[in-house]
C-alpha cells in the first residue's frame, strides 16, 4: 500500500488489519481446499465433493471484497495519458466529474445487491427501476433456496428459525454466499465516497492513482541508488 494513503491512528490500522487478514483468510482456504482435493484425487481416488462450490463462493468473496479495497489502497489502474495533458484545475474537474458518475454507479450497485440478497433472507426487495422508491413487502422469499453441495453447518442451524419458518436445512441456505453481495456494494461506495473526497481536498488528482510500470521503476531505481 502506498505510505499515502496508508491508515493513520489505531481505529484505521485496525481495521485495515481485518480487512487484510480476512483476504488473507480466503485466500489461505482457498488454495488449502483446491490443494486438498488433488491430493484426495490423485493420490487417494476420492475427494471433497463439496470443495469446488466452496471455492467458487470464496473467489466471488474475494473478487467482490477486493474491489473495495483496490479504491482504498489505489490499486486499480486507469489511462490518465490525456488528463495528465491538462492543467491542475481542469485534471481536479474532470476527476470530480468522473467521481460523481463513479458514485452514481456504485449507487446502483447497492440497489441491485440488495434486491438481489433480500428475499433470500426473507427482506423485502425495493421497488423503483434506478432508486429505491419504496419496498415491495409482496416479493415472495426465497429463504428456501440451499446451496448445491455446501454441508449446513451444525452452529448456523438458527437461521431455519429466524428465515425459513422452522424447516429444517439439508444444506447451506444461499442467503450465506450471497451475504458478500450487499456488504461489498456498500464498501465499494464508502471506498469510491472517499477517494472523491482525497480528490476534492487536494490528497489526490485522480480516482484511480496506481501506475505499477512507473512504481516499480521508481523502487528499482531507489534500490540502485542505496546500493551506490
Amino acid at each position: 500500500m502506498s505510505s499515502k494513503y496508508a491508515p493513520k491512528g489505531p481505529v484505521g490500522r485496525a481495521v485495515n488489519g481485518v480487512e487484510e487478514t480476512a483476504i488473507a483468510l480466503i485466500l489461505g482456504l482457498m488454495t488449502m481446499l483446491t490443494f486438498a482435493n488433488v491430493i484426495l484425487r490423485y493420490g487417494f481416488n476420492s475427494s471433497i465433493i463439496w470443495s469446488l462450490e466452496v471455492v467458487l463462493v470464496l473467489f466471488a468473496w474475494l473478487v467482490l471484497f477486493g474491489i473495495s479495497y483496490g479504491f482504498k489502497v489505489t490499486a486499480h489502474l486507469g489511462v490518465d495519458a490525456i488528463t495528465n495533458l491538462l492543467p491542475p484545475g481542469p485534471r481536479k474537474a474532470v476527476a470530480l466529474i468522473a467521481g460523481v458518475i463513479t458514485i452514481f454507479y456504485a449507487m446502483l450497485l447497492l440497489k441491485g445487491a440488495w434486491d438481489q440478497w433480500a428475499p433470500f433472507a426473507e427482506l423485502p426487495p425495493t421497488t423503483g427501476r434506478w432508486f429505491p422508491t419504496g419496498f415491495d413487502t409482496a416479493a415472495r422469499g426465497r429463504s428456501f433456496f440451499e446451496t448445491d453441495q455446501i454441508p449446513m453447518p451444525e452452529w448456523l442451524r438458527f437461521l431455519e428459525d429466524w428465515i425459513n419458518y422452522g424447516d429444517r436445512y439439508s444444506k447451506m441456505p444461499r442467503v450465506i454466499p450471497y451475504t458478500i453481495l450487499p456488504i461489498a456494494a456498500v464498501l465499494i461506495l464508502f471506498r469510491v465516497c472517499q477517494a472523491v473526497w482525497r480528490v476534492w481536498t487536494g490528497a489526490a488528482e485522480s480516482l484511480i492513482v496506481s501506475h505499477e510500470a512507473e512504481d516499480a521503476v521508481e523502487d528499482a531505481a531507489a534500490k540502485l541508488k542505496k546500493e551506490a
